[in-house]
């Protein structure tokens, strides 16, 4: 569709009013998925990113990249384990994680930041002591549980005027390196950093009332609902973690978070600066 001088106009006129309502304010956006798979996605929501940055929103970016992961260790003859959703992590596939993550994944997506006119500087949870953690069960080896944010190294950048690019890799005082969650780092993250806002990319179009039916999409839901809606299961599998670190940031005081559907270009954008949204919002 060509959109004429006068409809840009009009849907920049529309956008006003969150422009203003987020300005100055952080958002955090889990990035991961499809969207991290796909280049004509991946560029469209390093645009979104850029954009929102240029318009005076503080985004931070934090990554996860479990097929990258899973890919390397394939090249290695390295087997991948999982249990209940999450990777079996060795010494071995610690510093793989470490490898593919804080350098490949990292680094490529600052890049793709600069290049598409926007300022990006890449850190891990390592960076300035910023992501401590601990065992989250032995049987799970180097499985991180978080247990302390500090959020100056990434509060240093945005008043630099920089998108902070974060992988999801913590550590402790042992010099062992952790595989955290992206979903729990984002989490984690934006409550430390009391983010207006959280954004978890997907590859559904939010929680479903029936997964088979995308026009059943369920727009807002209060914290004092998922509990029900677990045991109806309509949050279910998988979705289940990414809910509760959802519900974890509402508690502790992110004001909006919401899971929206990565494999929709600009969905970032549709998120936060239309009337109609595209999600479900957590309040």
């Amino acid at each position: 569709m060509c959109l004429t001088n006068s409809l840009r106009a009009e849907v920049l006129i529309k956008a006003l009013p969150y422009i203003q309502k987020y300005n100055n304010k952080i958002v955090v956006v889990k990035y991961g998925g499809n969207a991290m798979i796909n280049e004509e996605l991946k560029k469209a929501v390093m645009g979104d990113v850029v954009l929102l940055s240029l318009i005076g929103i503080k985004v931070v970016l934090v990554h996860g990249g479990g097929p990258e992961i899973t890919d390397t260790l394939n090249k290695m003859n390295k087997k991948s384990v999982f249990v209940d959703g999450l990777r079996v992590t060795d010494k071995e596939t610690a510093d793989v994680v470490q490898m593919v993550l804080a350098g490949k994944i990292n680094k490529n997506l600052v890049g793709l930041i600069q290049n598409t006119g926007g300022k990006a500087i890449g850190l891990s949870g390592i960076d300035g002591h910023m992501i401590k953690a601990k065992m989250l069960d032995e049987k799970l080896g180097y499985v991180g549980e978080i247990t302390e944010i500090n959020t100056q190294p990434i509060l240093d950048i945005l008043d630099k005027g920089y998108i902070p690019v974060i992988s999801s890799v913590g550590y402790d005082s042992e010099d062992n390196v952790y595989n955290i969650n992206a979903d729990t780092a984002a989490s984690g993250i934006a409550a430390a950093l009391k983010a207006e806002s959280l954004i978890s990319m997907t590859d559904i179009c939010g929680i479903l009332r029936d997964k088979d039916d995308d026009s059943t999409l369920i727009h807002r839901i209060n914290v004092s609902e998922v509990p029900q809606l677990m045991r109806s299961g309509i949050i279910s599998g998988g979705m289940i973690p990414k809910v509760e670190c959802c519900i974890e940031a509402v508690r502790r005081g992110v004001k909006r978070v919401f899971i929206i559907d990565g494999r929709v270009p600009h969905s970032i954008i549709i998120e936060m600066l239309t009337d109609e949204g595209i999600g479900t919002m957590f309040t």
